[in-house]
């Protein structure tokens, strides 16, 4: 018998158990030659049993991993990890993304609009704007007025997430759609490219055996788990994406039954529905309201005061709010005003205009007044509120201002309060305009009038300061107190100045310098200008004079004169539209404050139209009855003769038709056309190295900064002065040039040199 030691492979836990076999039949050692090739036979047996042990091993460790792996592509491929309540929420949430990306870009876009629309303004304010670039302003003005419109439209539609839940076979759709195409673009190419890289190198692919080997090995030791998962974050709290079962349905669509519909206020009839249709307006702008009371029809429309539980009153006056409020109630245009109550912090009136308020009947014709038939501390009637009461005041102590654009009614208005101060026994008249003719009108019954000539009007300013200081003396030598004592011997002076902003720097100063003295010494100047802010009137006395009439103007005009929160409280006069050539539309309409008599509210009111025939017809009565002798309180001031003096530079034939030399801005534009051959525009930045050759210190003041910010401040400088200057010539947009800068055009600075000639 003889012993032989062989390893055998056994399936006890994947080890390797060293056996000894036992040989009975061995005979020793003379059989070895005899028996080789049994031996060597049984090797190779021996081999084959061995290579068959370590491939069953091998395929025991691997095969499951492997079936792991295929489970997991499977469960990938198929998005068996994702449940149906996940695909839902998916299908949902991009509804959901849509709608708030489409009011997104919707928000996005006004915004640009905005932002477009607020620069053109500014470079009107800064520079003026050319005929087509005011076309342009007024389409893209109208453009956003639209989108606005459509995008508060579009906000107010909710999310339907009721309707846009997806059935069982969507789901089942959404899933087969998705796993079809994460097999033909995910695994069928990765599968193509392993394929071609084992072909194109096989010592890489029996190089990635092992590790594939290993890898299934490892994950037949550690299977993975093939569950759903849990809903992703992103997909867990948006009300908007959860299924709206049967009972919350129902609830939902009773809560939305039962919130009233909002419906327009020009269809009621009875106050009670007219307080309903704005109580559900205001409730569909989810303001909160106390009460609405007080509701009162109105030949115009209706009136109502509205009290809020919380918030404020000016929520009303914000823009969007505004316009929602009269798109819901479909009033008129800018048909909302709305009055903050100075005595009750909540509360409000709320007028809504559905026609013209202030038809020919309400306002009536303007009463006949006498040649020296009132006194000036008489209060006289000039026009009718929307409520019907009568705009009435007394014009004596008052330093006034009226700030309205070029047709918003400025001249007509201090024509109507000029028709009162001529019909006055204890006051005299006095026209000033430096562009006009200003109350000319009333030509007959004015006792000086100066216009168009800046050096007459600074003789008249600097004999009213003059005669200022006169009556100081005079007043204290009469022991009259701290105010002049207005009568027939010391009759009033009543200055009626014209486009304010067109005067001089030098006659800007001695008016502001008359409106800090002249009170006192019942020397009252009544001013008329486009603009009412500081860089127009040359110092911030706007905010500092007792009486503000505001017609159609800026939003910076209210703030300025009225203070910030001017817009809130209801001073909306930046909503009047001026009259154009064959429109009156709100021309002579003006809000007021500061005037005697009447209440500081922002009430809008009517001034009757003083129409030229009639002034023309009052001023000859009033001029042949005689107009108010100055002669005695002149000669106690000791003025008489400077008077006089004044009176013959006022009515010479050729005061304020005396030649003029071109402004000295204008005629360096014009010699730096000249120096470059006359071309048919130059930009700022062709302009600029000529302003600079002949003032450095004034034009070189930039010269540090960058192109854009050195061409801004030029191009402000440059329009200062022209306004200034008086001359009426603004830069514009080059359209033909790359880029469009501003420049200016020869046929334009021309226009301007021969009108100042």
């Amino acid at each position: 018998m003889s012993t032989s030691h062989t390893t055998e492979v056994t399936a006890y836990e994947g080890e390797y158990v060293w056996a000894e076999v036992l040989d009975e039949d061995d005979s020793g050692p003379q059989k070895d030659h005899a028996e080789q090739p049994a031996s060597r036979g049984r090797a190779a047996a021996r081999v084959a049993r061995y290579a068959a042990a370590v491939v069953r091993a091998i395929a025991g460790g691997t095969l499951p991993g492997l079936r792991h792996a295929w489970a997991a592509t499977a469960h990938w491929t198929t998005l068996a990890y994702m449940s149906d309540e996940e695909i839902r929420r998916r299908m949902v949430k991009r509804h959901l993304d849509n709608y708030v990306a489409q009011r997104q870009d919707v928000t996005a876009d006004i915004n640009r609009l905005g932002k477009k629309a607020q620069k053109l303004t500014r470079d009107a304010v800064d520079f003026g704007l050319t005929a087509e670039e005011g076309r342009h302003l007024n389409d893209l003005s109208a453009e956003l007025k639209l989108r606005r419109t459509a995008g508060t439209a579009l906000a107010q539609i909710p999310f339907d997430v009721k309707g846009v839940q997806p059935t069982r076979e969507q789901i089942r759709r959404y899933r087969t759609i998705r796993a079809l195409g994460r097999f033909a673009g995910v695994l069928v190419p990765a599968g193509s490219a392993a394929l071609a890289l084992v072909l194109a190198a096989p010592t890489a692919g029996l190089v990635a055996v092992p590790v594939l080997a290993g890898a299934a090995w490892w994950l037949g030791r550690h299977p993975l788990a093939l569950t759903q998962r849990a809903l992703p974050a992103d997909l867990v709290g948006p009300r908007e994406l959860e299924k709206p079962d049967a009972p919350a349905a129902d609830t939902g669509n009773d809560t939305l039954h039962k919130e009233p519909k909002p419906f327009p206020i020009r269809d009621v009839t009875s106050c009670e529905e007219a307080r309903e249709a704005l109580r559900r307006a205001l409730l569909a702008l989810r303001c909160d309201i106390e009460d609405i009371t007080g509701v009162v029809r109105e030949p115009w429309g209706w009136t109502a005061r509205v009290v809020f539980s919380s918030g404020s009153p000016e929520e009303l006056a914000e823009t969007d709010t505004y316009r929602r409020l009269i798109t819901l109630l479909k009033l008129r245009r800018d048909g909302l005003l709305v009055e903050t109550d100075p005595d009750h912090g909540d509360t409000c009136t709320v007028r809504m205009i559905l026609t013209d308020p202030f038809t020919p009947e309400l306002v009536g014709p303007a009463p006949y007044r006498a040649p020296l038939s009132r006194s000036i501390t008489d209060s006289a009637e000039y026009g009718v509120a929307m409520d019907g009461t009568p705009l009435a005041f007394v014009l004596a102590g008052l330093m006034l201002l009226m700030v309205a654009d070029s047709g918003g009614g400025k001249s007509g208005v201090m024509l109507a309060m000029a028709e009162v101060t001529t019909a006055c026994y204890d006051a005299v008249t006095l026209n000033l305009d430096p562009a006009g003719t200003g109350i000319g009108d009333l030509d007959q019954a004015l006792t000086l009038s100066a216009c168009m000539d800046d050096e007459t009007i600074c003789a008249v300013l600097e004999f009213l300061l003059a005669w200022c200081s006169a009556r100081a003396r005079q007043r204290a030598r009469y022991g009259w107190g701290n105010k002049w004592r207005v009568s027939r011997e010391h009759p009033a002076v009543c200055v009626f100045v014209d486009e304010w902003p067109q005067l001089s720097e030098k006659a800007k100063k001695l008016l502001i310098r008359l409106l800090l003295l002249g009170r006192k010494e019942a020397i009252w100047v009544y001013a008329g200008s486009q603009y009412g802010t500081k860089d127009y009137l040359g110092e911030a006395i706007g905010p500092k004079l007792a009486a503000k009439l505001l017609g159609a103007c800026r939003r910076v005009d209210i703030t300025e004169l009225l203070g910030a929160g001017a817009l809130a409280e209801g001073y909306r006069a930046d909503l009047l539209q001026a009259a154009t050539h064959t429109q009156v539309n709100d021309a002579g309409q003006i809000y007021a404050t500061g005037l005697p008599g009447m209440p500081n509210k922002p009430m809008r009111y009517q001034v009757r139209e003083i129409l030229p025939e009639y002034a023309a017809h009052v001023a000859a009565e009033r001029g042949t009855a005689g107009l108010v002798d100055l002669t005695h309180t002149l000669a106690e001031a000791g003025l008489l003769g400077e008077w006089r003096a004044l009176q013959e530079l006022c009515a010479a034939p050729d005061a304020g038709a005396v030649e003029r030399e071109i402004p000295q801005i204008l005629q360096l534009l014009q010699d730096a056309f000249a120096k470059e051959d006359n071309p048919a525009f130059l930009t700022m930045d062709q302009l600029h190295p000529h302003l600079k050759a002949a003032d450095p210190a004034r034009w070189s003041l930039w010269d540090d900064r960058d192109d854009l910010s050195r061409l801004r401040e030029l191009g402000k400088a440059l329009s200062r002065a022209l306004r200034e200057a008086g001359v009426d010539l603004s830069s514009e947009r080059l359209k033909e040039l790359d880029g469009q800068p501003r420049g200016y055009r020869l046929a334009s600075v021309q226009e301007a040199v021969e009108a100042a000639l």
